[in-house]
């Protein structure tokens, strides 16, 4: 996962990561416990709205400037991308990126949005091993622009890391369903369905019919 310090490429994204943290975590942002309450727990819950304070916001802010800099310094940098994807994702959550009444990302936000999945796809072309905790961020940055093509691209990364966890396959369907790749949703349905318990399995299922029909469920991974 993310902090798997045993390749010398995923130290080097570690490093860039930390760094945003550091600097997000000095302003009082809170990484845990916030999040659309999905499973993945953590960074990847974090800032999905509700942090208005202008202090946030200016703190954001330096950390995108910061992962901005790193990806001008350093261009075939991985660990540059993958840190301006997470800090463009953070923005996005914040001030008045985030309408915190209606829940949606405003004009700006979806800029933020977009700055974040085109960071990411610059990593992609740049490691050989995307680290699956960086695609969670990433499909739920396409999910919000309703770019369920790159949603399920980003899941299917996440599934290939984690064969086992139920709930990658369950997104990856929801959103391959979403784009209309109705082959792709139905081989990730099947095996989310072997991967959870038997007494789960027609609850699932249902959710995974209705998603044929109503692409907003993929909006909710």
């Amino acid at each position: 996962m993310l902090f798997d310090l045993r390749s010398r490429g995923r130290r080097r994204t570690v490093q860039a990561v930390y760094l945003g943290l550091a600097v997000l975590m000095g302003g009082g942002l809170v990484l845990f416990g916030v999040g659309a309450g999905n499973g993945f727990g953590g960074i990847l819950n974090a800032f999905t709205g509700g942090g208005s304070s202008g202090a946030q916001t200016q703190v954001v802010s330096q950390a995108e400037k910061t992962a901005l800099a790193q990806t001008k310094l350093h261009p075939n940098d991985p660990a540059g991308w993958a840190a301006l994807l997470q800090a463009r994702w953070t923005s996005a959550g914040q001030g008045s990126d985030y309408n915190t009444s209606t829940g949606t990302f405003t004009a700006a936000g979806q800029k933020e949005l977009a700055g974040a999945t085109q960071a990411w796809e610059r990593y992609l072309q740049l490691t050989k091993q995307p680290d699956p905790d960086l695609a969670i961020l990433a499909a739920r940055a396409y999910a919000a622009q309703s770019n369920y093509a790159g949603e399920a691209n980003a899941w299917e990364i996440e599934t290939l890391a984690n064969p086992t966890e139920a709930k990658g396959f369950e997104c990856l369907a929801v959103s391959a369903y979403a784009a209309k790749q109705t082959r792709k949703g139905d081989l990730a349905a099947t095996k989310a369905l072997s991967l959870v318990p038997k007494l789960s399995r027609a609850t699932l299922q249902t959710q995974l019919n209705q998603a044929k029909t109503e692409p907003q469920v993929a909006q909710e991974c």
